[in-house]
């Protein structure tokens, strides 16, 4: 066990390490100069020196990168060059609301998508399998954003049942905290659930065919019995992988749902970040995204082991 952890841990570092070197250079590939932006309509030769100077525009790529790193290491993610305010307190007060919105997200999209992909799989040829599958179906080929606006113009303009914009801390009021929160996460959950139920009814397919759950049914246990505790459980092998991926996918991917309903996350400090060619910003939106996918796949990984006994997290470990 240890030594698959050391062996993750390592390559974790690894990824991380090219990743912040991808987006380094990347972000300065981008079409623009940061001083003009800042400088206003000051743009003299002597100002725009100086904003250079200032913000370490003007030093060789590789000062500018070893300095990010080494601070980056330290805690320190720099000063936005848009605001003047620390990335690392921009962060702490966007990053909470996505990480409640993928949360919230993934588990709705779970217990959607595992329900249905069930319901399928056991009643397969028949009208709930149909019902499942047209609406996944929808769910995969709809894009969140046109059902972002449905819902708003719907649910919140016509009817007046959930606000149309705007977030409100879960630690000052739980209760609006829900009320804001519920259509955006109905809504980035719903491309997900679709995926999930796919899977599922796939891999419920497979495990109801195979001969320990027809032994199951042979001793005399009851088909939910025999659903839950044992075709159930083997499924979620894939079902864990799934939501694994696209837990990091929805912290970095809820970009659209937070613009179209209001929600002060890291979606909207990005797009004014990439706008505004705001360099620190941007690579710790990219920092944290990428510690996300590291951490959430090692976690999924140990995750197997609990799920089915039979895998063991250091078999293959070199």
């Amino acid at each position: 066990m240890s030594r698959y952890l050391f062996h993750r841990a390592w390559q974790s570092l690894l990824t991380l390490f090219l990743a912040t070197v991808v987006v380094f250079l990347g972000v300065r590939a981008l079409p623009g100069d940061p001083a003009l932006a800042l400088a206003g309509e000051d743009r003299s030769p002597a100002v725009l020196a100086a904003i250079r100077h200032q913000y370490g525009l003007d030093q060789p790529l590789p000062v500018q990168f070893w300095r990010y790193l080494t601070n980056a290491v330290q805690g320190n993610l720099g000063t936005s060059i848009r605001t003047g305010t620390s990335v690392t307190s921009m962060l702490r007060t966007a990053l909470p609301v996505t990480f409640e919105l993928a949360a919230l997200a993934i588990v709705f999209a779970s217990l959607v998508g595992v329900g249905a992909g069930v319901t399928a799989a056991v009643h397969r040829g028949r009208a709930p399998e149909w019902v499942a599958n047209a609406v996944a179906l929808i769910g995969l080929s709809v894009p969140n954003f046109w059902l972002g606006l449905v819902a708003i113009l719907y649910l919140s303009v016509a009817t007046g049942l959930f606000p149309a914009s705007g977030f409100v801390p879960l630690s000052s009021n739980p209760v609006d905290n829900l009320h804001h929160i519920v259509l955006p996460t109905v809504i980035l959950g719903i491309g997900l659930s679709a995926v999930i139920m796919r899977q599922t009814r796939s891999s419920m397919l497979d495990s109801l065919s195979a001969d320990y759950v027809r032994t199951a049914k042979a001793k005399g246990l009851k088909p939910r019995v025999v659903i839950s505790r044992h075709a159930l459980r083997n499924s979620l092998i894939v079902v864990v992988t799934i939501v694994g991926l696209q837990l990091g996918a929805l912290i970095s991917g809820a970009v659209v749902t937070e613009q179209i309903f209001g929600l002060p996350g890291i979606g909207k400090m990005t797009i004014d970040a990439v706008f505004q060619r705001d360099y620190p910003v941007i690579q710790a939106v990219v920092l944290v995204t990428a510690t996300a996918y590291i951490v959430i796949n090692f976690l999924v990984d140990l995750l197997y082991s609990l799920i089915d006994p039979r895998i063991r997290v250091g078999a293959g470990a070199a």
